[in-house]
């Protein structure tokens, strides 16, 4: 027995308490078992609840649990506590229900709050409200906690009007009452509801605010967002991410850069959400000087970089041109996930290596990674890129047959790409028709392009036939197309191709372009004066 233990109760019920592994858990277990300590239900309970503690021992829990000849609801509740926050909590169910036949037990006001979460999370309402039952029965339906979990479990399932009238006939409510309402409708997208009861509440938290945020960014709603942010006394990394995650997605770069300067100045501490959101916009617009000056924040601040944040940083610099130091901050992360080496390999993509992003891949495999959809996007893109044939054949056949994934319509794009390169026009349009048809688009462009390249006439027309079937108004049809003619010198099948596009109010998007100047990311349209 581990010098650890002293031989009184205070004493392994302290190295108890402070259990965390499997081996420490189970030398307690022994030591009670040796002195008999298990049959008591206070110590019993205090070993179950730390190795309920962890997912990894709940198993662990539940067996020393079902061997108790009299366990107590702290036993019982700590088991049903941690099931309703695992992948199966109908176990949770299942313990109240045996909890319910033990004469030797009552369930307490815990027990209820713990078993309506883990109704919410099953989204079993029929349970729920034989619980809200035994609730009344037992006389604690006016708890403010168990209130609230009730208004949580009512509202996750959709029942809005009966998680409102749980709100309004308790006699004392709190914030968290109010946006466990609020929450619910903000997850189903409801934010006229939503709306409804942020402004009736009559007392908001931070939290409130953010759920409002999270709806809003989430139905692109960024000026409504931006309203309930600005209208907010405290704010806290979450309110911050919430709005700066809404402008990235809306294409607003220059205020997610402007909202980041504000974080500094106001002294609230990017997290690594926060750093890999501003990367990722300096990756979108080739913004260098931002994203060294965030590198140069995560190194002054002493920031581990691994995971998501290692992925950002390595994807910034190879979309702005530094594949180098991508490769540099690469090399240099210890704890790879496999986004990490999936921007590193697109990053060899987009610089033309194609040998190197191969080589990455199988680097990868050897460390023990299993590549996913994206790696095959990535490695198949630098196949296509750096003219790979062989290599590009043989990714395609290693994602299908030997990882059994099923290719995309970015897998297709790079295929026929790659084909269209060599000119296999044939296998590229037999690759084509593979694609269904209403995702296809880009796949038939992309073939377009390469019978443009090689001057084939006769399935360029199939092809734009195909197009305009699958968009009538879809520019890059007509415009390949007319200049397959051009190129063939049929310039009268060319200008007729012209005049139908004006006929039937076709115009071909104009090009856009973004730069950098001291810092100030600029964009430009085709066709735009310039002011000097």
């Amino acid at each position: 027995m581990s010098s650890t233990f002293l031989s009184s109760p205070p004493s392994i019920l302290q190295f108890t308490e402070k259990a965390t592994t499997i081996s420490t858990l189970r030398q307690s277990h022994a030591y009670m078992l040796k002195t008999g300590l298990i049959h008591d239900p206070f110590s019993a309970s205090k070993l179950i609840s730390s190795a309920a503690s962890s997912p990894h021992t709940l198993s662990y829990a539940h067996s020393i649990f079902t061997h108790l000849q009299n366990p107590n609801s702290y036993s019982y509740n700590s088991l049903i506590r941690a099931y309703a926050n695992t992948h199966t909590p109908e176990t949770s169910l299942t313990l109240f229900f045996h909890m319910l036949f033990d004469d030797d037990v009552e369930p307490d006001k815990y027990t209820f709050t713990f078993v309506l979460k883990a109704c919410s999370v099953a989204r079993s309402v029929s349970v729920g409200e034989q619980v809200h039952g035994h609730v009344i029965k037992v006389g604690v339906e006016d708890d403010v906690f168990v209130c609230n979990t009730l208004i949580h479990m009512y509202a996750k399932s959709g029942c809005f009007e009966v998680a409102r009238k749980v709100l309004d006939e308790m006699p004392e409510r709190d914030v968290i009452s109010w946006n466990a309402v609020l929450s619910a409708y903000v997850d189903v997208g409801m934010m006229e509801f939503a709306r409804r009861v942020f402004d009736e509440m009559p007392e908001r938290n931070v939290e409130s605010g953010n759920f409002m945020i999270s709806g809003y960014v989430n139905d692109g709603l960024v000026g409504e967002a931006r309203c309930v942010f600005d209208g907010m006394d405290v704010k806290d990394v979450v309110s911050w991410n919430g709005i700066i995650t809404g402008y990235a997605r809306d294409g607003q770069f220059d205020e997610v850069f402007w909202l980041f300067e504000d974080m500094q100045k106001v002294g609230m501490v990017p997290d690594d959400y926060t750093l890999v959101n501003v990367l990722s916009c300096c990756a979108r617009v080739g913004g260098l000087s931002q994203g060294e000056w965030i590198y140069s924040y995560i190194n002054r601040n002493k920031i581990s970089v691994g995971g998501f944040l290692a992925t950002a940083l390595v994807d910034m610099y190879a979309k702005c041109g530094c594949i180098e130091k991508a490769l540099e901050i690469f090399s240099k992360t210890s704890n790879k996930d496999i986004s990490t080496w999936n921007s590193m390999i697109t990053g060899f993509a987009l610089h033309g290596y194609g040998g190197r992003a191969v080589e990455t891949f199988y680097e990868l495999v050897t460390d023990g990674f299993k590549p996913n959809e994206v790696t095959f996007v990535s490695v198949l893109s630098a196949c296509s890129r750096s003219g790979l044939l062989d290599e590009g054949y043989k990714m395609f056949e290693l994602m299908v047959h030997t990882y059994d994934i099923k290719p995309t319509i970015s897998h297709y794009g790079c295929m026929v790409d790659l084909l269209g390169r060599f000119g296999l026009l044939d296998e590229a349009e037999k690759l084509a028709k593979q694609v269904p048809f209403e995702e296809s688009q880009v796949v038939w462009e992309s073939l377009l392009g390469a019978c443009r390249n090689h001057n084939d006439v006769n399935m360029a027309e199939r092809v734009t036939k195909k197009l305009l079937e699958l968009d009538p108004r879809d520019s890059a049809g007509y415009v390949q197309l007319s200049n397959v003619h051009a190129s063939k010198g049929r310039f009268d099948d060319a200008v007729e191709l012209r005049r139908k596009m004006r006929a039937q109010g076709v115009y071909k998007d104009p090009g856009c372009s973004m730069i950098e100047v001291d810092g100030v990311v600029h964009e430009f349209l085709a066709g735009e004066g310039m002011i000097l």
